[in-house]
């Protein structure tokens, strides 16, 4: 006759797949990529707003290429402005071609700069812009 199971093998059951489960989320879990932005010749960053985002060149779906993203407003005073980008695992090692890219827009949509640098993981990036000829 088989014995019937008791509460506490069930809830040692249950602690475990915790356990396990806790342990596969801890292994996805993301890194963040930090760095800074600076403006051609250590001049003041203009006013208007970074958009920075995480970029894969080697995706050809435009609508796929771009990763996180984050906003940063420049008032037109600093020389240097900080940024943190969410950075899966998974994304980091599927592609060596990361990268970086920081836009500069004024409040009325016009871009005024642009720059780009290549993601090392677990190394700052520093991203110079550079000013946009039209």
């Amino acid at each position: 006759m088989k014995r019937p199971t008791n509460r506490r093998a069930v809830l040692m059951a249950a602690g475990a797949a915790a356990v396990a489960a806790a342990t596969a989320g801890a292994s996805a879990q993301s890194t963040h990529i930090r760095g800074t932005v600076a403006f051609k010749g250590n001049e003041a960053i203009p006013e208007g707003h970074l958009d920075i985002y995480l970029e894969d060149p080697g995706i050809k779906d435009k609508a796929q290429r771009r990763g996180a993203e984050t906003r940063i407003k420049s008032s037109g005073g600093s020389k240097r402005l900080e940024f943190s980008l969410p950075l899966t695992a998974s994304a980091a090692a599927a592609s060596p071609t990361l990268r970086i890219v920081a836009r500069l827009e004024r409040a009325d949509g016009w871009l005024v700069a642009r720059g780009s640098a290549k993601v090392e993981v677990g190394s700052p990036v520093h991203v110079t812009l550079k000013t946009v000829m039209y």
